[in-house]
This record gives C-alpha cells, sequence and structure tokens, in this order.
C-alpha cells in the first residue's frame, strides 16, 4: 500500500510536442517547484525518449496521447490516474487525488479524460505537431 502523505519518486514522461500537454505540464511544475528539487518528482520529454516505456508495453503514440506516470515502485500509472499521482504531490491539489481515487468517482474521472486524450491526440496529429 502506498503511503499517501509521503507517495514514492513520480516520473512523468510527456509531449512536449503538443502545445496543450507542454502547457499544463509547464503550469503544473511551476507549482511543484519544491517537490522536483526534492527529486520527489520528474517530467520528462518522450519525444526525447520514445522507448522509456516499452518494457510496459507503451509506445510513443500511447504516450503522446495519455500521461504516462512511473513511481519509483515500479508501478505504472496512466491518464487520470498519472493526472491524480501528479495532484497528490502537488501542495493545495491533494483534494483532486482524493477525489478522483474514490471508486464512484474513478471511472467517470478516467472516462473523460481519456475522450478528451483521444481529441488531443487527433488534432495535434491533424495539425501536424509530430
Amino acid at each position: 500500500m502506498t503511503d499517501r502523505k509521503n507517495p514514492p519518486k513520480l516520473t512523468v514522461w510527456h509531449n512536449t510536442k503538443c502545445p496543450v500537454c507542454d502547457g499544463g505540464i509547464n503550469f503544473q511544475k511551476n507549482r511543484l517547484v519544491r517537490a522536483a528539487r526534492a527529486g520527489d518528482i520528474e517530467f520528462r520529454d518522450i519525444n526525447l525518449e520514445p522507448d522509456a516505456l516499452a518494457h510496459f508495453g507503451a509506445t510513443l503514440d500511447d504516450v503522446r496521447r495519455r500521461l504516462h506516470g512511473v513511481d519509483s515502485g515500479g508501478r505504472l500509472y496512466v491518464g487520470a490516474a498519472c493526472a491524480a499521482e501528479i495532484w497528490r504531490r502537488t501542495p493545495g491539489d491533494e483534494w483532486l487525488a482524493r477525489l478522483i481515487d474514490l471508486p464512484p468517482i474513478r471511472p467517470f474521472a478516467s472516462f473523460a479524460y481519456d475522450r478528451f486524450a483521444d481529441m488531443l491526440f487527433a488534432w495535434n496529429r491533424w495539425m501536424g505537431h509530430w
């Protein structure tokens, strides 16, 4: 079981070629300066490491479509679950992680995240962002 007050280090892979994704991560990075300096969270560009998550079966397009994170215990978080793990480490946003973790909310949050991610992925392809 993960200690929710002191979660393990999280490495998040994201798509810097997507202006929406990159903007969201940059906003989050600014809020997580202390955690990043302490080594509790790290953001990495999947375009620089396209095979970084291949051992999980995740392709470059999978990570371009949805956030992927791996904690120091080797647990993979994808999509809404990854967003919740980021919020868990963001001062003032822990409540969002707790909300998404609620069993009646989790499937709806995942569905909404996945549909938005699908639309954003299609838009990025159409715009030629990679």
